[in-house]
């Protein structure tokens, strides 16, 4: 009995060394393929959109967000005039991520605009819903009441834009003759709406958005309803299927809608980064968007509709590789 000891904790001594080194090589294969030995860190800029916006207001808080999970990371945020400014800054190397709107998404790539080919999904987001408004005495009923009006379209390079064009055709008028387009972003467009400057404008943004918001608390505006012109809208092609009949819910502005839903047009946005982008680094900003909706979306209510069920939804682009190794290592 005695000399069996030595043979029994010898036999539990390699047990113990054979866990051990399975363990190891468990930790080393994951270091290694989320791209390296050392955790993400440095410097990463996001790209988001006009102060006013909801892009620039879900970036700050997802710095915050970010600043708890990875703190080794430095996000910085840059404005820009909207979606396709991102994507332009983002495969310029002047932005590592950004959010875009799927349409504008499949209209860059279409366009075979410079790195294109390199855009990668992290993760779909909140949809973005087209708000036409008006002042609240206006004749405008429709987007096809708009010829010979001054209109907000957005500024140059701006997702907004690019909806509003293909809306003001699915409404029979031709952007550059049949309204006067003032290209200003929603950091101007309702000061000029209450200064007398603008009798309408276009935004597509999340709700509600605190500009418009804002607006209505200082002046009585109406939303316009959209719903008239989605068969016209979808008949254009290819980047219009990103488009889908939508409601603005009767609460999105309590101040404006007096209970009633207005029917309009949504698109997704898309949390985006390029095939070049480090896999951990893409792992860890995905994990962060999916696991801070909730305490996101209290301040930023479109936020709330980020879901881990939908994410990995983000046609017309490809997941990162950081990206689908998170999906992966979460899936039940």
């Amino acid at each position: 009995m005695v000399s069996a000891l030595p043979r029994i904790s010898g036999r539990r001594t390699l047990q113990v060394a054979c866990a051990a080194l399975v363990a190891l090589a468990l930790v080393a294969w994951w270091l290694l393929s989320m791209g390296g030995e050392r955790a993400p860190g440095g410097r990463v800029t996001l790209a988001t959109g006009v102060p006013t916006g909801v892009y620039a207001r879900y970036g700050e808080l997802l710095k915050q967000e970010l600043a708890r999970d990875m703190p080794d990371v430095d996000l910085r945020l840059t404005r820009s005039e909207g979606s396709i400014d991102n994507l332009r800054q983002l495969v310029s190397g002047h932005a590592e991520f950004t959010i875009a709107t799927a349409d504008a998404v499949s209209t860059y790539r279409a366009r075979h605009e410079p790195g294109a080919d390199r855009l990668r999904a992290c993760a779909r987001l909140y949809d973005d819903y087209m708000q036409l408004v008006v002042p609240k005495g206006s004749a405008v009923h429709s987007a096809k009441q708009l010829r010979r009006l001054r209109v907000g379209v957005g500024s140059d390079g701006s997702g907004v834009q690019l909806i509003t064009r293909r809306l003001l055709k699915a409404a029979g008028l031709d952007f550059d003759k049949d309204i006067e387009p003032v290209r200003v972003g929603i950091d101007r467009m309702p000061t000029l709406l209450r200064q007398g400057k603008l009798d309408a404008f276009f935004w597509s943004g999340g709700l509600p958005t605190t500009a418009v918001q804002r607006l209505a608390q200082q002046y009585p505006v109406r939303l316009v309803q959209l719903g008239d012109l989605s068969t016209a809208l979808h008949a254009q092609g290819e980047p219009t299927r990103y488009y889908r009949a939508a409601a603005m819910p009767a609460d999105a502005y309590p101040k404006v809608q007096n209970g009633q839903a207005v029917k309009t047009i949504a698109v997704a946005n898309l949390l985006v980064t390029t095939d070049r982008e480090d896999a951990a680094l893409t792992f860890g900003m995905t994990r962060t968007v999916i696991d801070s909706r909730d305490w996101i979306g209290r301040q930023v209510h479109a936020a709330q509709h980020v879901d881990l069920r939908t994410a990995v939804f983000t046609d017309p682009l490809p997941l990162h590789r950081g990206a689908r190794r998170y999906y992966v290592s979460v899936k039940p």
